[in-house]
């Protein structure tokens, strides 16, 4: 972090292979993205068996790697996007129902898709007024990840429904963590994750390239909410 550069140096354990079949722009898609989700899906979110995954913003370079990772291993995925083109390329990267939160209530559509359960994990970058809904959206024993608060730092919290249906929330940062702690991720998309996108059942998704000279025209193409997935800088 803290700007681009041709050159980084970087700790080994932190380090992780080219995937077969991948250039390396492709590659470079793939590990900031990647450690987040795992780190916060995986470990703190405690997703496993059968269980069910909601991810807000689901055509964002997090988003489109929650769905592909979390429907590679056998879980049923739900999406919130902001376009029908959005939420048409989220289906088509493995989310079950994609939810256009322009148009519709994820609430409404989560009971429904659900049976009126809930779903286990959400992996939030939204925040703000999203929190009191979330609540509602969470089977018992849900849990709601945090990674960011684009919609506001401060939200509605309904405790009683926290206590009475043992809901955990939470939320990490991953820039300031300690080495062995990003090792430990590295270990763990190695084993469970490097082997799917080998075989091509995760792919990384890349909207456009810039060269590096162009990086304004980059943030300009982020800030405008339009991408799909990652926008890369080229060397």
């Amino acid at each position: 972090g803290g700007g681009y550069a041709e050159f980084c140096a970087a700790p080994l354990v932190q380090c992780l292979p080219v995937p077969k079949g991948l250039s390396a722009l492709e590659a470079a898609a793939l590990p900031e993205n990647y450690f987040t989700v795992w780190s916060n899906v995986f470990d703190r979110g405690q997703l496993s068996g059968e269980e069910t995954l909601l991810v807000q913003g689901g055509s964002s370079g997090i988003g489109v790697t929650a769905i592909q990772i979390a429907r590679a291993l056998g879980h049923r995925v739900f999406a919130t996007a902001g376009s029908a083109d959005k939420c048409r390329a989220c289906e088509e990267l493995g989310a079950e129902r994609a939810i256009n939160y322009k148009t519709e209530d994820f609430e409404a559509v989560v009971k429904e898709l659900t049976g009126g359960k809930g779903v286990d994990v959400i992996l939030d970058m939204v925040g703000g007024d999203y929190l009191p809904r979330e609540i509602k959206s969470l089977a018992d024993d849900g849990r709601l990840v945090f990674i960011a608060q684009l919609g506001g730092s401060k939200g509605e919290l309904d405790m009683g429904q926290v206590m009475r249906r043992r809901l955990t929330i939470t939320g990490s940062t991953l820039r300031p963590r300690p080495i062995a702690f990003k090792a430990a991720i590295a270990a763990n998309l190695r084993q469970h994750v490097w082997p799917l996108i080998e075989a091509g059942k995760i792919k990384p998704v890349i909207h456009h390239r810039f060269p590096l000279e162009q990086a304004a025209q980059a943030h300009a193409m982020m800030e405008s909410s339009a991408h799909i997935g990652k926008i890369m800088l080229e060397l």
